[in-house]
């Protein structure tokens, strides 16, 4: 059994101490591939370089996240842009908007989302989205861009089913964390995950955050790993009452055809 990990931020400051340790654990828990996070250039730039010295294992993406919206200039935009075009990018983000917190004006939120989409048309290469309270503002927009866009992933995707079902009609992949895990804040997903069509299926672990809630014995700390991956996997084929193979073959394979990865024999 092979797993994509199709989203996690290992050039977080946690895993410094440990990082060749958490590479060799998710190799040993079948994750047979992971696409790094890019949320800002620091990151993006420290994700690129680790791809860089691991080009079996890693892809990027190159964005930044909606929370630091209000802080990215033009500049900025021109140096993700560059950064976007180098050959481990596969993807375009993290974006999006997010009207949970706020933290950046929606104006500008809008403005970073749209030039985004926008380079992401440029490169042909697809985008790595993020929603959260801001479906009536991010739907138009991004149905706006879509015929331009190879394609993309709602990342994380905690929403309703009606958002699930505006997102499938634009032909966008749905990507599921631990989230689904949960057994206080996750049960509306618990049910929406069924209605994912086994094509548009993506797992991912949002690692350091969303640690899955069902791991047995509990972790000593609450920082999210790659090797939890298949705790992900294994509550989405509870819920879909599908076989864990099955669901690793497929959203591996949707995982490779989305982002052009190739994956070694074995992990």
């Amino acid at each position: 059994m092979q797993l994509v990990d199709i989203g996690a931020n290992l050039t977080h400051e946690s895993f410094a101490p440990d990082l060749a340790e958490v590479i060799a654990q998710a190799r040993q828990a079948s994750v047979a591939h992971i696409m790094l996070t890019g949320t800002d250039l620091a990151s993006s730039r420290a994700a690129l370089d680790l791809a860089a010295r691991h080009p079996d294992y890693f892809r990027t993406t190159v964005g930044f996240h909606p929370h630091i919206a209000g802080e990215v200039s033009a500049e900025d935009l021109l140096a993700a842009a560059k950064l976007a075009r180098e050959q481990y990018v596969v993807a375009v983000g993290e974006t999006g908007l997010d009207y949970n917190r706020n933290f950046s004006p929606k104006a500008e939120q809008i403005r970073v989302f749209e030039r985004h989409l926008e380079l992401a048309a440029e490169l042909n290469k697809p985008v790595f989205l993020h929603q959260r309270d801001a479906h009536a503002d991010f739907l138009p927009i991004l149905k706006a861009h879509r015929a331009g866009l190879p394609g993309g992933v709602v990342h994380c995707f905690t929403d309703t089913r009606a958002a699930l079902d505006d997102y499938l009609a634009l032909d966008m992949h749905i990507g599921i964390t631990g989230w689904i895990c949960d057994e206080r804040r996750g049960l509306d997903l618990q049910e929406t995950v069924q209605a994912i069509p086994l094509d548009r299926l993506l797992i991912e672990t949002d690692a350091p955050y969303l640690l899955p809630r069902t791991i047995r014995p509990k972790p000593k700390t609450r920082r999210n790993e790659p090797r939890y991956l298949p705790a992900v996997l294994d509550k989405i084929a509870e819920c879909r009452q599908q076989s864990v193979t099955e669901l690793a073959a497929a959203t591996t394979a949707n995982a490779s055809k989305l982002f052009n990865l190739t994956l070694n024999s074995s992990p």
